[in-house]
């Protein structure tokens, strides 16, 4: 596909605009779908104690930042007992980054995988 310029007299059509809400929303959605994930967490520990997330509310389980021509994440995750965390923990950065660069045309800087607890599925 060839990409041209669009001539000086021509005006942009109009701005697309994603908010953090969807951005979060799309990548707690993402990390819930993953092999190994049983939900979202909350960001801070209560009495050492991790959180599960229901549905309505996976976006507290994930932090963003907007750079210049990007997004960056934190996933806040409780994973499965008995699964190598690791593993887990790269599928889930792969998988968050190509669902948000290919839903919403946003590079993806950074995602940091912060596990929060271990649970029986």
């Amino acid at each position: 596909m060839v990409h041209e310029k669009p001539r000086q007299d021509e005006k942009p059509l109009g701005r697309i605009t994603i908010s953090d809400e969807v951005l979060a929303d799309l990548a707690g959605l993402t990390c819930t779908r993953c092999y190994g994930i049983v939900g979202m967490a909350s960001q801070s520990f209560h009495e050492g104690v991790a959180e599960l997330l229901g549905k309505e509310s996976l976006r507290k389980g994930v932090r963003l930042r907007r750079h210049d021509e990007g997004v960056s994440f934190d996933l806040y995750v409780i994973v499965e007992a008995g699964i190598n965390i690791a593993e887990v923990a790269h599928n889930l950065i792969e998988q968050v980054k190509y669902m948000v660069e290919s839903s919403t045309g946003l590079k993806v800087e950074e995602v940091q995988v912060h596990v929060q607890g271990v649970r029986v599925n």
